[in-house]
């Protein structure tokens, strides 16, 4: 599995290899403590450039690969999405840290944006997708079994939140053989 990362676009998204250039077009999207709430780190207000240096620091290691995702009809930045806990030994990723500003929540932008990064991640060798959430976050599990993917489990007291509160993290993922499937439903569901 070789990964790189690169533009990738359809008629509603277009995913940017996180730079620099892209921490100001990012800071007021995350301004939102609801974003944050259910996450192991905090990512609004002051906490924004850590967590933005994270992101940018582990992309440019080449530990995961972070977009901006700009919504095609108007140009504007409306969140971020990454393939992290790349595995190329084991042909395994994660697509994470996905959000999304408010005016992109519940629209055809999260799933045209998991068409391209599982799309990119099997047309790369991948033969598993790992998506995870916390065992709170009903719109994200939501999301994940809309699009197809597999509920696998539940880890408990997996991560310690910024909150101090415990993380039990549910699992999901998407392999190889199950992908045309996901694909066709994602495909119809932006149709």
């Amino acid at each position: 599995m070789i990964i790189t990362p690169q533009i990738r676009e359809n008629a509603i998204v277009r995913l940017e290899p996180l730079t620099e250039a892209h921490r100001e077009a990012l800071r007021p999207l995350a301004d939102e403590a609801e974003l944050w709430a259910l996450t192991s780190l905090r990512g609004d207000g002051p906490h924004f450039d850590a967590w933005f240096n994270l992101m940018l620091g582990n992309t440019q290691a080449g530990t995961q690969i972070s977009h901006l995702v700009r919504r095609q009809s108007d140009g504007a930045a409306v969140g971020h999405s990454a393939w992290l806990s790349l595995a190329p030994e084991h042909k395994r990723l994660e697509i994470g840290w996905t959000w999304y500003g408010q005016t992109a929540r519940g629209t055809a932008i999260n799933p045209a944006a998991k068409l391209l990064l599982l799309g990119g991640a099997f047309e790369a060798g991948a033969e598993r997708v790992e998506l995870k959430t916390h065992h709170l976050n009903a719109r994200s599990q939501a999301a994940m079994t809309k699009m197809g993917a597999t509920r696998e489990g539940t880890l408990r007291r997996h991560l310690l939140c910024w909150t101090g509160e415990w993380r039990d993290t549910v699992f999901f993922s998407v392999l190889r053989q199950e992908w045309p499937g996901v694909k066709a439903g994602l495909e119809a569901r932006l149709a």
